[in-house]
């Protein structure tokens, strides 16, 4: 048998680069990697033959009610929400975060006070807290502070399902959103500001014209994310009968008793919504992205 070390060398002992340029790389064989996959496939094919011939997922059902109006109209009142939710939580975020980053003692602690409290009680304890604050004032306005003698508004006139969601998830999400700026503005050098200071930038300058600029790039990715969370954490406001996609189901199924078609119904919407804003996130973070090297 001949060597082959000593095949693929030359008479003065080299390499041959000609020999080489011409052999097969084999590649590495793994029956059982093979093997596994074929199984996971023929199981996952069985599933959905399963899930698509079972009467009980009633897909009939599913087809009369996708474009309903009043699925459409859950549809509506859940983009409008969520979008009315990040534009406050984001405005909220940016506020807090430079509470927190400015130095002064004051406002940093009222900017810790602020997280430790919105982003450490649970999102749904806060929703029904808001739809219920008639409970601890009636009325809104001066009786608030001087009692009721004094006027107001009356809270159930103004704290309806859509209030009381945006109050909740915009206080929980400004919290959350307060972080992922402030870890932008930690991700820019200080020789930054240092830099505007030295040009005679205010702090609001500074802010605006330097910061906020390149700490748009660093928290676009989760703040896309955080839109996602957002988007499906609306069907908790179905706990305060909203009228969101969940809210609009629920009320269906309450009268057919159809429950895992209208459920199958609502679960497509929300997987085409976040598939839409999966989308709109790589194009926003490719437009963001030019001009910088990866």
């Amino acid at each position: 048998m001949t060597n082959v070390s000593s095949a693929l060398r030359d008479s003065d002992g080299t390499a041959s680069v000609d020999t080489m340029a011409t052999m097969k790389i084999a590649p590495v064989r793994r029956p059982v990697q093979w093997i596994a996959t074929g199984v996971v496939l023929i199981l996952l094919v069985l599933l959905l033959v399963s899930v698509g011939r079972n009467p009980n997922m009633g897909w009939d059902v599913v087809g009369h009610y996708l474009l309903d109006d009043a699925v459409l109209r859950g549809v509506r009142w859940t983009l409008v929400l969520t979008v009315l939710i990040m534009a406050l939580a984001t405005a909220l975020g940016i506020v807090v975060a430079v509470m927190a980053t400015s130095g002064n003692r004051v406002l940093s602690a009222t900017a810790a006070l602020f997280l430790w409290f919105f982003r450490g009680t649970p999102l749904l304890v806060q929703i029904i807290f808001w739809f219920n604050l008639a409970l601890i004032f009636p009325r809104l306005g001066p009786a608030m502070f001087l009692g009721e003698g004094f006027g107001g508004v009356e809270t159930n006139s103004v704290i309806n399902w859509f209030v009381a969601a945006l109050l909740a998830f915009g206080l929980h999400q400004g919290a959350i959103m307060s972080e992922i700026v402030r870890g932008g503005f930690l991700g820019i050098e200080r020789g930054q500001t240092e830099a505007a200071q030295s040009l005679g930038m205010t702090a609001a300058q500074t802010l605006r014209r330097v910061l906020l600029p390149q700490t748009l790039r660093i928290i676009v990715p989760p703040s896309m994310n955080q839109f996602v969370d957002v988007l499906k954490g609306t069907a908790l406001v179905a706990f305060i009968a909203g009228q969101d996609l969940l809210s609009s189901v629920q009320f269906i199924y309450a009268k057919n008793f159809q429950v895992i078609p209208l459920l199958i119904v609502a679960s497509i919407w929300y997987l085409a919504l976040v598939s839409v804003a999966t989308v709109v996130q790589y194009f926003v973070e490719r437009r963001l992205g030019l001009g910088y090297g990866k």
